[in-house]
Parts: structure tokens; C-alpha cells; sequence
């Protein structure tokens, strides 16, 4: 949860380090409002301030810009406000009340999202409220961290059921064991980019290609795995039975429900092991099982994401698929993503009753995950398709009072993949 305005309002949000902007949706978006969805009032803050200097996207109404997701966007006005997450604080920082959204964002009852990217992938051009955090020095360490479980096996976990444990400023020691293995990122801080060293796959190691062609962005907000086509094409047939989808399945695989599943991706010189669990995304037909990793092509999509980052652009999306299996921590500075091995207990994907101790607690609530074939952002007034619902009770760490934990409910790690629709659009429920 955070709150803006004067006097503060407090909405939920989702999290996402695979999009830099904030937004939320405003009580002038009529058709965007559940009785139970909060929105902010622009009128009922004395410091809300309309920015009127950032160009308006192309086809969107005067003075709005559109952030376009893969499975929808949302339009609104570029203003600035007090925006507080616990007891830290931003003056003025740049935000966009969203007037209009599309179905899929209103269906899933999404009321905002805190991206967690760099400025340069922010389409209002302005600092993202955690790095305007970090030069303010307001943590007491410029990183972040992530702690998501695996969900309990029901495909409709409520909002507010434990998911795991978000650190802002910081990380809990007692959700890891040994050293966390931080690996420097790959050109200009944009995604939170690494290099894919190598697959395992069944305990053997499979062929993928290197240098630009392994650049992965490691993004909360995406629900899979996507990958370069040559790449999940060999790690496929590795697994014995797996088959290609074709239609308006085409990019995803299945592999018989009874084959466990073992892959393994390394950064830099380690490898970390994927829970098979977690590899198998839940039956597609009969004895098939969809397969959590699947082909992104952003290299020959034409996105207008290649102007922004050139030969930078990341070829795999390292989403929660991965991300359960590990403690991941985002460093500022040196920019560099670490992850650690999980402790016995968060492993197996335990809860805790209570989350560190300290000062300030604080709330946060959200509603889904969502990812596509192309859940990283793209230029003009873009983003990607982000992070799940952030929910429950958060108390600062140990790390003094500028370092933040928070519960994270398992809507964020449960999905539900909706047949009915292509592909091209995943819900997190």
C-alpha cells in the first residue's frame, strides 16, 4: 500500500521491475471503479499538481499518455504528488491518473502499479519513486529484494493469502542461507538485464546462444519464462514427449504430465535449479502439461523497444517461474541483480506469521499478474505488462527505518491460464 496526496490517500498497488512509471487509477475513470476498488481524488489533494510539459502520446486525448501493456493499456494525465510507502517519502514525485483503462485491466480489478525499472524506460521521463528514494538517500541500502513462495495448488487464491515477502531498502537474512551471488548488469541500467550463461536440462546441459543473444531481463511482472525460440526449442527436446503448439497457441509447449521436468539457468557461474513444480504450468489437454517456458521474439517483433536499447535488448524474460526458486535482491549501486539459495523452509514454500520486526508497518493490496508475448516495455508511453497482488501487513526491517518488508498473498505466484482467450494474454488470479 501506498499513499498520495495531502492528506495522504492510500491505494494498493502492484510491483513490477520489468516497468519504471507509477500509475493509478483516478476517481475520474467512472467505468474503472469497483465498490471495493480504491482510486485516487486528484480534488481532495492540496498538493496534486497537473504536469502540462510532458508531450501527449500520439492518438491519446490532449494532454494524456497512454502505457500500453501487452494485455491492455491504460490512459491518463502526467501529474506529480506526495507519494509516501511506509514512513519514506517523495515530494512531487511524477505519476499518471489513469482516466481510462482497458477490459482486461478492469477485469482483474488492477488499481495501480509502482514500477520498479530504471528512468530510462519510464515513459513520463521521470524518476521512478524508488530511485528518487535512493538519491534522496532515504535507504539504508540502495537495493531491494524478493521473497515469493509457490502457490498452495488452487487456481483462485484469494488477494489477501500470504505469497511471500518484499524488502525496500534492504534484506531479511532469515530468508536465505549463504552468500547471495550478485552479477554485475549488462549495459546501460534500463531492465534489470543479465546474461543467461547456460540451461541444464535433465541434469545435461543444452546448447543456447550467447553474447546479445542471451540478455535476459529478471522481471517480477512476468508470470513465465520467455525465451529465444532456438533456445526453448532445445530446451523441449531435451524433455522427452514435449510438442510444439501451433494456432493461437504458437511460442508455448506441452510435455507429458507424468515427465519431471529438471532445468537449471545459470548467471554468470552458477546454476540455479527450477522446482519441477514450477515447470509444469498445469494440464493443456488429457496427459499434456504446458511447459512454463515460452518463445519471445523481441529481437523480430519490430518493437519500438529496439530504438531504446539497441543491441541491449533483452532476448529472455526471467519472470516468477524462476524467481520462486530463489531470494533475488535488485541492487542500485553497482547496478548488479544477486540471488541467494532459500532457507529449508521457504523452500518448500512456507509462510510465516509475521515478517521482521521494527518500526512502521504499512499495507499493501493488489489484484493480478499478467504477462504476453511481449511483457517488457516499449517506447512512447509504454510499459510491461506487470506484477501481482501486493497484499497484507508490512513492518521495517532490521535494517533501521528506511528498510521496509512487506507480505506479499499468493495471487501473486497463483495462476490460472484462461483458454478461452490466445496467448497472447495470461491472468494471474
Amino acid at each position: 500500500m501506498i499513499s498520495i496526496g495531502t492528506p495522504p490517500q492510500s491505494l494498493p498497488v502492484q510491483l513490477d521491475t520489468g516497468s519504471s512509471d507509477l500509475w493509478v487509477v483516478s476517481t475520474s475513470c467512472t467505468e474503472c471503479e469497483e465498490e471495493d476498488t480504491a482510486a485516487f481524488n486528484p480534488s481532495a489533494s492540496s498538493s496534486f499538481k497537473l504536469n502540462t510539459t510532458t508531450p501527449s502520446t500520439f492518438g491519446a486525448p490532449h494532454g494524456d499518455i497512454v502505457l500500453s501493456y501487452g494485455s491492455g493499456s491504460v490512459t491518463g494525465k502526467v501529474a506529480s504528488d506526495t507519494v509516501t510507502y511506509g514512513n519514506m517519502t517523495v515530494q512531487a514525485q511524477t505519476f499518471v491518473a489513469v482516466d481510462a483503462m482497458d477490459e482486461a485491466f478492469f477485469e482483474l480489478n488492477t488499481t495501480g502499479i509502482l514500477g520498479l525499472a530504471f528512468q530510462g524506460l519510464s515513459a513520463t521521463q521521470s524518476v521512478p519513486f524508488w530511485q528518487a528514494l535512493v538519491n534522496a538517500g532515504e535507504l539504508s541500502n540502495p537495493e531491494m529484494s524478493f521473497y515469493l513462495i509457490r502457490d498452495d495448488g488452487e487456481p483462485f487464491a484469494t488477494y489477501d493469502e500470504f505469497g511471500g515477502v518484499f524488502t525496500l531498502g534492504g534484506t531479511d537474512s532469515s530468508l536465505f542461507i549463504g552468500d547471495i551471488d550478485y552479477q554485475d548488469l549488462v549495459g546501460s541500467p534500463l531492465y534489470w538485464t543479465l546474461s543467461v550463461s547456460g540451461v541444464t536440462v535433465q541434469g545435461s546441459p543444452v546448447s543456447i546462444a550467447t553474447g546479445n543473444s542471451s540478455l535476459a531481463a529478471i522481471d517480477t511482472g512476468t508470470t513465465l519464462i520467455g525465451a529465444p525460440a532456438a533456445a526453448a526449442a532445445a530446451i523441449y527436446g531435451a524433455i522427452e514427449g514435449s510438442q510444439a503448439l501451433t494456432g493461437e497457441y504458437d511460442g508455448y509447449y506441452t510435455f507429458p504430465c507424468s515427465t519431471t521436468a529438471n532445468v537449471s539457468i545459470a548467471f554468470g557461474g552458477r546454476s540455479w535449479p527450477i522446482n519441477p513444480a514450477d515447470m509444469n504450468f498445469g494440464t493443456f489437454d488429457g496427459e499434456s502439461c504446458l511447459g512454463a517456458i515460452f518463445v519471445i521474439d523481441l529481437e523480430g517483433s519490430g518493437d519500438a523497444a529496439t530504438d531504446i536499447v539497441g543491441a541491449e535488448i533483452p532476448t529472455w524474460v526471467v519472470g516468477d517461474a524462476f524467481l520462486k526458486n530463489v531470494y533475488s535482491v535488485f541492487r542500485a549501486n553497482p547496478p548488479a541483480v544477486g540471488f541467494a539459495a532459500l532457507t529449508d523452509s521457504t523452500a518448500q514454500g512456507t509462510g510465516f506469521s509475521s515478517v521482521l520486526s521494527g518500526s512502521p508497518t504499512t499495507t499493501i493490496r493488489s489484484a493480478s499478474i499478467t504477462a504476453s508475448e511481449n511483457p517488457l516495455p516499449i517506447t512512447s508511453g509504454t510499459s510491461s505488462v506487470s506484477t501481482g497482488t501486493l497484499s497484507a501487513s508490512s513492518t521495517a526491517t532490521s535494517h533501521a527505518s528506511s528498510a521496509t518488508g512487506l507480505i506479499i498473498p499468493s495471487t501473486l505466484t497463483s495462476c490460472v491460464l484462461a483458454f478461452a482467450a490466445a496467448l497472447s494474454s495470461w491472468i494471474t488470479l
